[in-house]
């Protein structure tokens, strides 16, 4: 199936990066074609080489491919109606914030770094073809359950990447969230100081 053209084009303020402006969280993703492994790695490797503090790179993933046991953790931890579109996304990733060290150096940062690192995997994906979809609506303990993860790793968020499939396939609610337009508070709110 060929991805289907929707233009959700951002209505800036200020002209930005193509990438950045079509960039958008579709929940339609097409059940039938598996994740695209080079644009993955791709992605993947956007993130790796995003800033960190001091070098600390406190983020690590976990990769679960449609069709494996552990995308169908992934989906059973998910919460609400995220369960209802997130399993037809070719790759769930699960982003994980290193929040201290080894030693129990608290690594303060992690959840700023983290964040980096996820947007440079969004924006890669996106520039590459892949819809990307972050969603907190998970139970992060059912995570840390099954990846049998330390303490100090904290999962934060699951992250539905694939190709874009029919919004009609979607429940009613979710297909109206798809083409509505698309808003943000404005600049001058956002600033709250500028001199």
């Amino acid at each position: 199936m060929s991805t289907p053209v929707i233009d959700r084009t951002a209505p800036t303020e200020h002209p930005v990066l193509d990438v950045l402006a079509g960039r958008w969280s579709p929940r339609a993703y097409d059940a039938q074609n598996a994740i695209d492994e080079d644009k993955l790695a791709t992605a993947l490797e956007a993130a790796r080489w995003s800033p960190s503090a001091n070098n600390t790179q406190p983020w690590r993933f976990l990769v679960a491919r449609r069709g494996t046991a552990l995308h169908a953790q992934i989906v059973d931890a998910l919460m609400g109606f995220n369960q209802a579109w997130a399993g037809n996304a070719a790759a769930l990733i699960v982003a994980i914030a290193e929040t201290e060290t080894a030693d129990g150096t608290p690594l303060t940062h992690a959840l700023y770094d983290l964040g980096q690192a996820v947007a440079h995997l969004s924006v890669q994906a996106h520039h590459d073809g892949l819809i990307v979809h972050q969603m907190s609506g998970f139970d992060p303990e059912v995570v840390r359950e099954f990846a049998d993860l330390e303490p100090r790793f904290t999962p934060t968020t699951v992250i539905a990447l694939g190709e874009l499939g029919d919004i009609a396939a979607l429940p009613e609610p979710l297909q109206e969230r798809e083409v509505a337009p698309r808003v943000r508070r404005p600049i001058a709110e956002t600033v709250l100081l500028s001199a």
